[in-house]
C-alpha cells in the first residue's frame, strides 16, 4: 500500500523548466535503503539520511547492486543535523517511515520536513497507530498491558504512537495540508502466518483485503500503521 501510494505521488512531480521528470527525494531514516532503491530505480535522485554507518554500507551495496549509485547518496546523520547536509526548500519529496515515533518533538520534527520541501512539495509520512498496540497485546494475552496501554500510550516502553486525529493536527501545525491517510497492514498482523502460508492463494487474498480497506476511514484504528500523503502548500 506504502509504494502504491508513493509511486503515485513521484509521478505526480511536475517537470522542471527542462523538461525533466526526476525528482529530488530525501529518505530521512531510509536505513539500508529498501524504498529508496526502489525510487531511484524509477529514474529519481535520492538523499538517505540515517545515524547507522553499517546501515548506509548496506545502502551503497543494495544501490550497486540495482545500477542506481549514481542516482542514491548516503549521508550519517538525523533530523537535527539535516541542513548541514541537505539545502533547505531542495526536496519535492521526503519519505518519513517510522522514525517520528522515536525522535523527540513530532512537531519541531515535521517543521523541519517542511522546510526541506520546495512549496508544494510532498511528505509521505507511515506512523504507528495507537490503537493496534492495545489489541496486539490483548490477542497475545497480555490483557494487563492492553488496560494500561488504554490510557497511557507509552506504557510498558511501547514507542509513540499516533490516532488519525492526532496525527493529522500534528501535520497541519506544521503547515501541512494532508491529501490521504491509508491504513496499512489491518489484518496482516493479526491473521496466523501458518493460514496464509498453507492455503493456496491467501496470501493474494490478503493482500486484496488489505487494499479494499486501506482507505476506508472506520478501519484506521485497527490498522498497525498508517501512512499519509501531506503538501507543503
Amino acid at each position: 500500500m506504502v509504494w502504491d501510494a508513493l509511486q503515485g505521488v513521484l509521478a505526480a512531480v511536475p517537470d522542471a523548466s527542462d523538461g525533466d521528470k526526476t525528482a529530488s527525494v530525501i529518505d530521512i531514516g531510509g536505513g539500508t535503503g529498501g524504498f529508496a532503491v526502489r525510487v531511484a530505480e524509477l529514474g529519481h535522485r535520492v538523499t538517505v539520511i540515517d545515524p547507522s554507518p553499517d546501515a548506509l554500507a548496506a545502502l551503497g551495496r543494495r544501490a550497486d547492486e540495482s545500477d542506481v549509485a549514481d542516482l542514491v547518496t548516503g549521508q550519517q546523520g538525523d533530523l537535527a543535523s539535516l541542513f548541514d547536509l541537505v539545502p533547505e526548500g531542495s526536496a519535492d519529496v521526503v519519505l518519513c517511515h517510522g522514525v517520528l515515533e522515536i525522535v523527540d518533538d513530532p512537531a519541531a520534527a515535521l517543521r523541519t520536513i517542511a522546510a526541506a520541501l520546495r512549496p508544494g512539495g510532498t511528505l509521505s509520512l507511515l506512523v504507528g497507530q495507537r490503537h493496534a498496540v492495545v489489541v496486539a497485546r490483548a490477542m497475545a494475552g497480555h490483557f494487563g498491558q492492553a488496560r494500561a496501554l488504554l490510557d497511557d500510550p507509552a506504557a510498558g516502553g511501547v514507542t509513540r504512537r499516533f490516532t488519525a486525529d492526532e496525527i493529522t493536527s500534528v501535520l497541519g501545525d506544521a503547515g501541512f495540508e494532508v491529501s490521504t491517510v491509508h491504513a496499512v497492514r489491518v489484518f496482516a498482523d493479526l491473521v496466523p502466518s501458518s493460514l496464509v502460508d498453507l492455503e493456496p492463494g491467501a496470501a493474494d487474498a490478503l493482500v486484496e483485503l488489505e487494499q479494499a480497506v486501506a482507505d476506508r476511514p472506520e478501519y484506521l484504528p485497527l490498522a498497525t500503521q498508517l501512512h499519509l500523503i501531506a503538501v507543503r502548500p
